[in-house]
């Protein structure tokens, strides 16, 4: 039996609801990560004994999965919008927004789907716009596509934030501090295309970059519905 299929417990001595729970390890875990929430800590962050939390959860992978789907709320659409490309597209930022606010979510991003009642809402806002437009296999792994490519990109943003915050270095000061090592590794001539990127390339801010490739992958998607069936 799930978590949501299972019943809560009475409140007394003290009340206390899943969802007083669930917002306490994600106040923890916006803070300091998933590694700075445990049971323990938020038992004390609600004043209650660890043992009474278990009435509510019995693992703490039950918890990131309540976690997981109280910010799913903030990825559902506003209303209806008006073709697949304007779904997805918004889809995919309000993903990256969410994860930008609790960046512990590109953790748990990718695994198995979530079966929350928020998550089977944005699963199926997302993969009902792709209703018609082909056959049901198609459209499956144009959802998988567009989930795989938001989840990589933003996993490797927050990466580099979390880098940044770990070395107090921005992406500039990163630079000129390997900025030697990386022009003396150019200068043997051995990495060609890598130095053309290096003194040619244009460097984009972290949402053109997402928005670009985010786009390109819509369009391959497009292609491919566009197809006629096999």
């Amino acid at each position: 039996m799930t978590v949501w299929d299972r019943p809560e417990p009475s409140a007394r001595p003290v009340p206390l609801d899943r969802a007083r729970i669930v917002a306490a390890a994600i106040a923890l875990a916006d803070e300091g990560g998933l590694e700075a929430m445990s049971l323990r800590k938020v038992a004390a962050r609600l004043d209650v004994g660890p043992m009474r939390l278990y009435g509510y959860i019995s693992t703490k992978e039950e918890l990131f999965d309540l976690m997981v789907d109280e910010v799913y709320a903030e990825i559902l659409p506003d209303g209806r919008p008006g073709g697949w490309r304007e779904a997805l597209r918004g889809h995919a930022h309000r993903t990256r927004q969410a994860a930008l606010r609790h960046e512990w979510l590109a953790d748990l991003l990718g695994g198995r789907p979530t079966l929350g009642p928020n998550g089977f809402a944005v699963g199926e806002a997302a993969l009902s716009a792709l209703d018609g437009l082909a056959d049901l296999g198609t459209v499956m792994r144009a959802a998988e596509t567009v989930n795989a490519y938001v989840t990589g990109a933003i996993r490797r943003e927050i990466a580099n934030l979390r880098a940044e915050r770990a070395t107090g270095l921005s992406d500039q000061d990163w630079q000129r501090a390997y900025g030697p090592h990386v022009r003396r590794m150019l200068d043997t001539g051995r990495f060609p295309m890598l130095t053309k990127i290096v003194y040619d390339g244009t460097e984009v801010d972290a949402e053109t970059s997402f928005s670009t490739g985010l786009d390109w992958v819509l369009d391959a998607v497009a292609a491919k519905l566009a197809q006629p069936p096999m």
